[in-house]
């Protein structure tokens, strides 16, 4: 290998362990050791087992609450930086706090700002995630940021399902430029729902924008949390007419009790990736695994190549 070139290790926090373990296989190289001392308050401590100066560390961790997961990874970048590695990637499949993108009502933080600053001032040298719930905080960051897109696995399975008469559709305002992009790849119609909530998590109304009546739709979203819009939208469309009604989330939060929403709910399948471990199986979910995309970018962010035909849209 060439001096020019410093050698390329993964390492993960433990709670993405299951990631970083199919990540590595797909790159052709063992996941790298780390160790955890906890002491008997909670507090703990990573270790690195191998050498890792002079180094390309990419160190696996999405962010999903508890904030352990958050502060395992800032730990474990000051321990690379300290350890001498020459760049240090933290590869967050899923951004944690990212829905704290700007400040929505008086006197509260914004905190994905807070945590691009914690991820700089740690020692990160690059950032890489999926599907981030707003595209504008990559300009937290001062350092790199490749944002990848979950519609690169999504879309060739979406395609293998050979359903006629689709429609895409978004199940809030926001997220119709993805539902709109989607819509173009596959050349489909759109829909959008409209709702408004009493409160986070919680749906006042919901209306349809758009025609559904006999049309196989495909609801587009960057995660699911407690499943109540996805659930309510489903149904609202088969109501409305739907031949069938799927959903597609890249972060499956599924937190309470979602996964019992999912199961009563008019949804044939949810599609979503491996970015947050599932707490429990249903034969309603789907995953689609994320670590094959993960390699092939990491891969070719080591050896300096363009990544730009990672990106279907």
């Amino acid at each position: 290998m060439s001096h020019l070139e410093p050698e390329a290790k993964i390492f993960a926090c433990s709670q993405s362990v299951y990631l970083a373990e199919k990540i590595a296989e797909q790159y052709g190289i063992p996941l790298g050791k780390v160790t955890m001392s906890t002491y008997s308050d909670g507090e703990f401590q990573p270790s690195y087992e191998e050498s890792i100066r002079g180094l390309r560390v990419f160190i696996v961790c999405s962010t999903f609450p508890t904030a352990d997961n958050l502060m395992e990874l800032l730990l474990m970048i000051d321990a690379a930086k300290r350890a001498s590695a020459r760049h240090i990637t933290a590869v967050m499949p899923y951004f944690g706090w990212a829905r704290q993108d700007r400040k929505d009502k008086p006197r509260v933080p914004i905190g994905a700002k807070l945590v691009a600053n914690l991820l700089d001032a740690a020692g990160a040298t690059r950032v890489m995630t999926m599907d981030l719930h707003a595209d504008q905080i990559q300009g937290f960051f001062e350092k790199p940021v490749d944002h990848l897109f979950a519609s690169t696995i999504f879309l060739p399975y979406v395609e293998s399902l050979k359903l006629e008469n689709l429609t895409i559709a978004s199940p809030d305002m926001g997220g119709s430029k993805r539902a709109y992009a989607y819509s173009k790849f596959l050349q489909s119609d759109v829909v959008i729902c409209y709702k408004q909530r009493k409160a986070a998590n919680v749906i006042d109304t919901m209306e349809l924008i758009g025609e559904v009546k006999g049309r196989n739709v495909i609801l587009v979203d960057d995660m699911i949390d407690t499943g109540g819009t996805l659930a309510k939208a489903a149904d609202l469309m088969i109501e409305k007419g739907a031949l069938s009604v799927r959903a597609i989330c890249t972060h499956a939060i599924l937190s309470g009790d979602a996964y019992e929403k999912i199961e009563n709910s008019k949804l044939s399948e949810l599609i979503v990736t491996d970015s947050i471990p599932l707490k429990k199986e249903s034969k309603k979910i789907r995953v689609v695994s994320c670590a094959p995309l993960f390699a092939e970018v990491m891969h070719m962010v080591h050896h300096n190549n363009s990544i730009s035909g990672k990106f279907i849209m």
